[in-house]
């Protein structure tokens, strides 16, 4: 919104040309999202209480029964943050802004109907795994219809260190962005199990892709680092900035202890705009360098689902998803989340590296 009422008048007061860059807009964004979460936290955790909107713990996680009643929901924390901070930032022409806050919000909803039901029958279970697929699916298949029929938008893959490969999948490339958006959405929604375990690989992974997505929107750097150039999917660098701003806000409050825990409107909408963003940029195959805690988590759970089922009742961890395994061995929760948030930093480190390796 500022960009659109300040850059006009930067005819006659030319300091207001600071605000054509997307830099200082994504900075901002970055510092309003993270001040006004910071800000209306307090108020909005005591409102959650009022609520009683309270953490419905697993029956099986023995050593998390003492966060029983702890505030859920701070996805909305995250949601209002970030959206207020893009809408005041970015320039609200750009159908991007609009099509990635679309797709926030749908996985957003999905997740809030989900805690909704947790919390009134006062059990952890919500949505059945059908229904919450269903809903996933359906905001991904949205916003993907609309950036498809963007000319603009290419159906080719980028493969990481590897220039000359870009692989064109035609209209099978919807089903696979959408099969990216569901993926990043659980494997963040798995994650989130211990306090700020998942906000702080989602902080990562959108610094990274704030990286590759002002170097997708620019045509020199693009041009010069081999990257594919989409014209006006820069902008989307301030919707970047606001997710890292609103997750550190967040964090701010779910560090351990937690004085509040995301739930799946958090988890959900998080790990799908990762997702989307990823597509957006043409960074499919990064997200999986750059989320690689989340894949790993994700694996931890399906390798010991299939394990089970196929010895007939064995384990391959004490308990999936990983971040429980490493519980049930004794390991302090603290210890673990802050080994988890340095390994999510080497991956970014690496998916970084995919910049000039190629």
């Amino acid at each position: 919104m500022l960009y659109n009422l300040l850059v006009p008048l930067a005819s006659e007061w030319t300091f207001l040309n600071v605000f054509r860059y997307i830099t200082f807009r994504s900075v901002w964004a970055l510092l309003t999202a993270l001040l006004l979460s910071i800000f209306i936290g307090p108020a909005f955790i005591r409102w959650l209480r009022r609520l009683r909107y309270a953490q419905q713990v697993n029956e099986d996680v023995v050593a998390h029964q003492s966060k029983a009643g702890t505030p859920t929901m701070g996805g909305l924390l995250i949601a209002f943050s970030l959206t207020v901070s893009v809408l005041l930032w970015a320039d609200l022409r750009s159908h991007y802004i609009w099509i990635a806050l679309l797709v926030f919000w749908g996985f957003a909803l999905v997740g809030f109907w989900d805690d909704y039901l947790k919390i009134s029958r006062s059990s952890n279970k919500g949505l059945s795994p059908h229904m919450k697929l269903a809903g996933q699916a359906l905001a991904a298949t949205a916003g993907m219809l609309l950036l498809f029929n963007d000319p603009a938008f290419s159906s080719k893959l980028a493969v990481p260190f590897l220039k000359e490969v870009n692989p064109d999948l035609g209209w099978f490339y919807v089903p696979f962005a959408i099969a990216v958006m569901m993926g990043s959405s659980n494997g963040v929604n798995l994650t989130d199990g211990l306090d700020g375990l998942a906000i702080g690989p989602t902080i990562v992974a959108g610094g990274v892709l704030a990286v590759f997505m002002y170097v997708c929107g620019h045509a020199h750097i693009a041009a010069y680092l081999l990257f594919p150039f989409l014209p006006g999917v820069g902008e989307v660098t301030v919707l970047c900035g606001a997710l890292i701003g609103a997750g550190l806000g967040f964090l701010w409050f779910n560090a351990y202890p937690a004085q509040v825990f995301m739930g799946d409107v958090g988890s959900l909408s998080l790990g799908g705009i990762l997702g989307f963003l990823a597509v957006l940029c043409k960074q499919e195959l990064v997200l999986v360098l750059a989320g690689g805690l989340f894949v790993a988590e994700t694996l931890s759970v399906i390798l010991q689902v299939g394990y089970f089922k196929w010895t007939g009742g064995k384990r391959i961890f004490r308990m999936a998803p990983l971040h429980h395994h490493f519980e049930l061995k004794g390991i302090p929760e603290s210890k673990i989340i802050i080994r988890f948030w340095i390994t999510s930093a080497l991956f970014g480190l690496v998916a970084l590296s995919v910049l000039k390796l190629r």
